[in-house]
């Protein structure tokens, strides 16, 4: 019920991954009715095989306190579906609605996995050589360097179970590659992160994410969110620079008839709807985050990602990583 649009955008989105995956199972929550309605304009019936409507009666506003969903509104859409991973009922959560709300709520009602402290955001960024995964991108702001080695883990178990890669890169989001450079924090997580185990490449910097330098990139929060939030900027600025450019006169808008299939396809290629879906890593259960205004396209991305999640098993590796860590 959840995001900008509600079930205009989840319904049509679950039908369409449906049409892709007639093997999963989509279970509905929010008001029958209104998924109803939907279903009847998608021309879909409410039995339709892989389709399941399960009813909440409340709805999470999407500038509500955290606090105040979690405590009083207990029959919500959110909190039900996420009741549904707890009691196995459903293998994944995914939501457009309010971020904190999912965020508290997730934690709250599953748990984190043992040896882990604190759930992370990742998201998936494009890269020259393909995309990169990125977290924390704002579940927590201060975070000590025992933390950013979690978050690694975490973010390398994600690559492992989606991709299928036995051992991902990990860089460790600094001011510098050198070993000497960075706060004490990145300094001591560094040391974690080399005698972890995993496949860590060392300091990695902003540059190096958008080229694709490591499979995963760690950092605390506040870092990821800036670095998130300034690369959403610096895509819309270059696109408007770009619309601008070729409307300028009429040679440059001649020019840009001509560069229509280039732009089309380079609009493909950094198209962030096949990127959407935020990761909350460490809980006792997969809950994905999409974006608000996500429509059709970026949404039905979203319950692919937790699709893969689910059947490549990720709970299981994190578990099991962090266990061999904790050893």
């Amino acid at each position: 019920m959840g995001g900008d649009h509600g079930p205009h955008v989840t319904v049509p989105s679950a039908i369409n991954f449906l049409r892709r995956d007639p093997e999963a199972n989509i279970i509905l929550v929010g008001i029958p009715e209104a998924i109803e309605s939907e279903l009847r304009v998608q021309k879909i019936n409410s039995d339709h095989r892989g389709i399941q409507i399960h009813p909440a009666s409340e709805i999470v506003g999407m500038d509500e306190s955290p606090a105040l969903a979690l405590r009083s509104k207990k029959d919500s859409s959110m909190r039900v579906a996420i009741n549904l991973v707890k009691t196995g009922e459903a293998q994944a959560c995914i939501s457009a609605g309010n971020t904190g709300a999912l965020l508290a709520t997730s934690r709250f009602v599953l748990k984190t996995i043992p040896g882990i402290d604190r759930p992370a955001l990742a998201v998936i960024l494009p890269t020259v050589t393909g995309h990169t995964y990125v977290l924390d991108m704002g579940a927590n702001v201060n975070c000590t360097a025992e933390h950013l080695l979690q978050f690694g883990v975490m973010g390398a178990s994600l690559v492992s179970s989606v991709e299928n890669k036995a051992a991902p890169s990990v860089g460790l989001l600094n001011i510098g590659e050198e070993e000497i450079k960075g706060n004490e924090i990145v300094k001591r997580a560094a040391d974690l992160l080399r005698s972890s185990g995993l496949n860590f490449y060392g300091n990695v910097e902003g540059d190096d994410i958008y080229k694709g330098t490591t499979d995963v990139v760690v950092c605390d929060g506040f870092v990821g969110n800036v670095t998130l939030k300034t690369s959403e900027g610096l895509a819309q600025m270059l696109a408007t620079y770009l619309r601008e450019e070729f409307k300028r006169n009429l040679l440059t808008k001649l020019a840009g008839v001509f560069a229509v299939p280039a732009i089309n396809a380079f609009k493909r290629r950094v198209d962030h709807r096949q990127y959407n879906g935020a990761s909350f890593l460490g809980l006792k259960g997969i809950v994905i985050k999409s974006h608000g205004s996500a429509d059709i396209i970026a949404f039905t991305a979203a319950i692919k990602r937790a699709s893969d999640e689910v059947r490549g098993g990720m709970l299981r590796r994190i578990s099991e990583r962090v266990a061999e860590l904790s050893q």
